[in-house]
């Protein structure tokens, strides 16, 4: 049986910075590249953080049924899993691990029910979050006050996966889900 780690989150409570850590304890663990069509930021690398195209070739994709989930997250800025990706990662004997949003992770579990383990990593609080999302300085008053409307909403939807990892101190939070990764892969 194929299995599916599922890591999901508002944006700023640190999901990405969870699976990295988990990423370097299991080394069967591999990022799903998500699609976005969204330009890379910083250093991120197309094939590496993400595979970036344009917003035709993610809606022809979805016409041809190639992604698992996809999401019009932000206005005109599509995400998605390919199945492709998938595949590639357990050809290879791997686990894909899926840093993706609130939405998408419900739709991954309705699909794949067995096999997948999805972990909801909750912030402190929503202040806190808002704390961290103004720390990044990439936002600007409207996009954090859209950040932090939708976390608010995103939270509503905890209870909907498998186990919830408050993520208070990064390094707790990190060991919290250690053993629940170990768990499931000995499963």
């Amino acid at each position: 049986m194929n299995k599916i780690i599922i890591i999901t989150a508002p944006s700023g409570a640190g999901k990405t910075s969870i699976t990295k850590y988990l990423m370097q304890r299991f080394p069967t663990l591999k990022f799903s590249v998500s699609a976005a069509t969204r330009k890379a930021r910083g250093i991120e690398k197309d094939g590496v953080d993400y595979y970036f195209i344009s917003e035709d070739d993610f809606k022809h994709k979805i016409q041809h049924n190639e992604f698992i989930e996809w999401e019009m997250v932000y206005e005109g800025k599509y995400y998605g899993t390919l199945k492709s990706e998938l595949q590639r990662i357990w050809a290879d004997g791997n686990v894909p691990v899926l840093d993706i949003d609130v939405k998408g992770a419900i739709h991954v579990q309705q699909q794949f029910n067995e096999g997948t383990l999805s972990l909801f990593i909750e912030p402190p609080s929503v202040e806190e979050l808002k704390k961290r999302l103004e720390s990044r300085g990439t936002e600007t008053p409207e996009s954090l006050a859209a950040r932090v409307n939708k976390a608010s909403y995103e939270l509503s939807f905890k209870d909907h996966f498998d186990e919830v990892v408050v993520n208070a101190q990064l390094d707790e939070a990190c060991a919290a889900a250690e053993k629940i990764v170990a768990h499931f892969l000995k499963r």
